[in-house]
């Protein structure tokens, strides 16, 4: 059977009311190409529009090698420019878990640069349909590398003179589209033995690069994308979550003395961690705690008889003293603390003439745990606006940002190792 996608005819432009008002459209509905990379007329409708039509036909599914037809995706075989690709890739929904679409749809755009310049493609299976994906140019001395997976709620993109908007526009489909196109640049002035590599999961478990890790290809240095405004990261911080559960006994709330309040457990619990002292870094600065979420109870005239928090330290070094005051206040209030995740500190070093910063938010870097060569961490956009719905990343830095990585695949290509 052909795995052509047939289009239903009456898919043509779209028009709104006013005069000389139109959106073109191909044949199967999505917006022309053209359209991406420059100021959109057409609005949320037509955002909307463009996406439910890419998920009508991504619905239908493709398989490594099959022919993508003309309708399959908006020109995924088709060089596009920098602003093009970045909004092609926000106006695909791969919310943690759900990264198929975005993969295929790399898969089918790298292929060009796959047959172009002798390069090897490969899909590596980090879970039943989630593909890391991984294109080497030659042998993988240096990787540039970044993930395809957002965090929610997904909203489609838009673009005005000074920024793009959407969800994973800055985080990090922007920082894709950026490293493609500096790969493009660096395979047209001949350069090779570089990589990249496209990671599922960072949002939440890092089971891409987890999976990358113990899979390498001989890469002597990562470089890392994030939004870090296009300062090097001298540093990041690591990560250490709990999921807190208290039980207790149901009773009448106008007989408390019946019952047990596993609210009142474990909201004695959480005073004591916020009061406990946090370690500090002279480079990363003070560790910090987030409550993130506390659920519990049954109605307001019940005694609660279950109640959970989940929480989160962003930690500047060695976890054992926090490990053991949470360990320490749980048993003293017989509630349960559940470790779900740990993420190390980690200290990165300069390279080139790169303004430098430190970051608090923790990345893929340690889950690679070396095994992908020295990590550097640099990318475009605001960190302050990721994971918001005012999610955007500036044109100038996303165009910079090419440069940037391109200068660091050579400087260490040619070096073999960063200037002191």
């Amino acid at each position: 059977m052909s795995n052509r996608v047939r289009c239903p005819s009456s898919v043509g432009a779209l028009r709104r009311k006013g005069p000389g008002f139109k959106v073109r459209r191909n044949r199967c509905g999505f917006r022309s190409p053209s359209d991406w990379g420059t100021r959109s007329k057409a609005g949320s409708l037509s955002s909307v529009f463009r996406v439910e039509r890419y998920r009508e036909v991504a619905a239908t599914g493709f398989a490594r090698g099959s022919v993508l037809s003309e309708c399959s995706l908006p020109s995924a075989p088709t060089k596009m420019n920098l602003f093009e690709l970045t909004r092609a890739l926000v106006d695909i929904d791969s919310t943690t878990g759900q990264e198929k679409s975005v993969a295929d749809y790399l898969y089918a755009y790298l292929s060009r640069l796959e047959s172009k310049y002798n390069a090897r493609l490969d899909r590596l299976i980090a879970e039943p349909d989630r593909d890391n994906l991984f294109i080497s140019f030659g042998e993988p001395h240096v990787t540039l590398s970044t993930h395809m997976d957002t965090v929610p709620p997904f909203f489609p993109s838009r673009e005005d003179a000074t920024h793009i908007h959407g969800r994973g526009s800055c985080d990090a489909k922007g920082i894709i589209a950026a490293m493609i196109t500096a790969a493009e640049s660096l395979l047209a002035s001949g350069t090779r033995n570089f990589a990249l590599l496209f990671v599922v999961g960072e949002e939440r478990s890092s089971i891409g690069a987890i999976t990358a890790a113990a899979s390498p290809r001989g890469s002597r240095f990562l470089i890392n994308g994030e939004p870090t405004e296009n300062h090097l990261a001298l540093g990041s911080k690591g990560a250490l979550r709990y999921e807190l559960i208290s039980r207790g006994k149901l009773a009448h709330s106008a007989y408390p003395h019946l019952g047990h309040s596993a609210i009142h457990s474990l909201l004695d619990a959480l005073q004591e961690i916020r009061a406990f002292p946090l370690p500090t870094d002279p480079v990363l600065g003070p560790s910090t705690l987030n409550i993130g979420t506390i659920s519990g109870g049954r109605a307001p005239n019940v005694i609660a008889d279950e109640a959970r928090s989940e929480i989160m330290f962003r930690l500047v070094g060695d976890p054992a003293a926090t490990r053991a005051a949470v360990t320490r206040i749980a048993a003293a209030h017989k509630i349960e603390a559940r470790e779900s995740l740990f993420t190390p500190a980690v200290h990165l070093s300069p390279l080139l003439d790169l303004p430098t910063t430190i970051v608090a938010f923790t990345t893929d870097i340690p889950s690679f745990d070396g095994s992908w060569g020295q990590p550097f961490l640099i990318g475009p956009g605001s960190i302050h606006v990721a994971h918001t719905a005012e999610e955007r990343i500036p044109k100038s830095e996303l165009t910079s940002s090419v440069d940037i990585y391109a200068r660091m695949v050579r400087q260490l290509l040619t070096t073999g190792t960063p200037p002191a």
